[in-house]
């Protein structure tokens, strides 16, 4: 497990294939903790009122992005949950497309800043928009995977990379570790995921699948269980700002058996996360930096995870 240094949406941070182990920051005294907080809420309440604009712009499935660069438009028969790119056509040929799955009562337009920085250099991007009805993680992890397997018979990719924002993330998960995605999906970054469930669970005692992210859920059980030679990258960004995880380290990865590296990042909240520019560019960097023991080559076409 590494623990690398925070990310701040105010400064750079070190590439991620070269994190490595340094010892937890301390917190910030009360007085300035809370002048961030301040900035961190109202960045929230822009953010949302930006969401909300976006948001019926979502509702409607795009064009397919993820089909091989030398094939003509998609066939009718095509599933509707994909996203618009412009990507490279060298680099859309060589590395896995990406899987852009979006949290609770969102859709895909959730990822309107994530999207612009991947297909700018040059990923091929698919979303997929989950119903809000959907009562359960399994199910909705079960959906996922059959959106993946679509996705690779289609560009001819054996897997994909995942980014997944809060619930997004935890389903992505799932489907990672307890429906044998790893074969599949070569790494999972998620954003504000509640990874050991969270205390702070809006409408949890009346939709079943935010139930579900709480601490102690059957869902969150499941995770906690071996996952011995699980084959996919996990990198897990959380805010010490965020006010829907709680405690804030819910949103780490924390296994045995997972490869996982933890990115902090200060100075914004939840629903920032996958929208601003510097979270955006580690993205990427995640998603760009290669698998232990592959050279750049091959890391793009890779079929097991370290």
């Amino acid at each position: 497990m590494k623990f690398p240094p925070p990310l701040s949406p105010l400064t750079c941070f070190t590439h991620l294939s070269r994190l490595t182990r340094l010892p937890a920051l301390p917190r910030l005294p009360g007085p300035r903790l809370s002048s961030a907080l301040l900035g961190a809420t109202a960045l929230e309440l822009f953010v949302l009122t930006g969401r909300l604009i976006v948001y019926p712009f979502g509702l409607t499935p795009e064009r397919d992005g993820t089909a091989p660069a030398e094939a003509g438009p998609p066939a009718a028969t095509d599933p509707p949950t994909t996203t618009t790119t412009t990507a490279l056509p060298v680099m859309a040929a060589t590395t896995p497309p990406v899987v852009l799955l979006h949290g609770f009562i969102d859709n895909r337009s959730a990822f309107v800043v994530l999207r612009r920085t991947l297909t700018r250099h040059g990923r091929r991007l698919a979303s997929l928009n989950y119903s809000p009805l959907t009562r359960d993680v399994r199910t909705a992890a079960e959906l996922l995977g059959r959106h993946v397997e679509e996705i690779c018979a289609r560009t001819g990719h054996g897997r994909v990379d995942i980014v997944g924002h809060s619930l997004g993330g935890l389903i992505a998960r799932y489907y990672v570790q307890r429906l044998g995605g790893d074969r599949r999906v070569r790494t999972l970054v998620t954003l504000g995921t509640p990874h050991g469930g969270t205390a702070v669970a809006p409408g949890a005692g009346v939709h079943p699948i935010v139930r579900q992210m709480r601490g102690g859920s059957s869902v969150i059980e499941e995770l906690r269980g071996p996952a011995p030679g699980c084959r996919t990258r996990f990198v897990s960004f959380w805010s010490e700002l965020d006010q829907v995880m709680v405690p804030v380290e819910t949103a780490c990865v924390d296994h045995p058996d997972l490869d996982a590296v933890n990115v902090r990042v200060t100075g914004i909240g939840h629903l920032a996360l996958p929208v601003h520019p510097t979270v955006a560019a580690a993205v990427r960097e995640a998603l760009e930096a290669p698998e232990a023991g592959e050279d750049d080559a091959t890391a793009a076409g890779a079929t097991s995870a370290a």
